[in-house]
């Protein structure tokens, strides 16, 4: 009879290994992978925009146009974050989280 010393069947079917599983999460945590940080970095940066760029160039919106109104700003900042979600649902699609299955 030929043993196995990759594994033994236990009672209830489940193969037992002497090796330790590796419980690895296929991706990152969110707030861990540089597309976050690419994301917040944007956000701040539409909002330094936001409240600096006005019409006639140096920053002082003395009765000129303002150019990049705060409601434009808050537009892109939505389509910052539709677009981060997307990139995250597509780097998660697929994988299984192994500690819930």
């Amino acid at each position: 009879m030929a043993t196995s010393t990759a594994g033994s069947f236990r009672q209830d079917g489940a193969v037992h290994t002497d090796r330790p599983q590796r419980l690895v999460r296929e991706t990152k945590p969110g707030f861990k992978t540089t597309e976050f940080i690419a994301y917040a970095v944007a956000v701040v940066a539409v909002l330094i925009a936001s409240l600096v760029v006005d019409g006639n160039g140096n920053g002082d919106n003395g009765g000129a146009v303002d150019y990049f109104r705060a409601d434009r700003a808050w537009l892109y900042i939505v389509l910052l974050t539709v677009g981060y979600m997307i990139s995250r649902g597509l780097a998660k699609s697929g994988s299984r989280d192994r500690n819930n299955v």
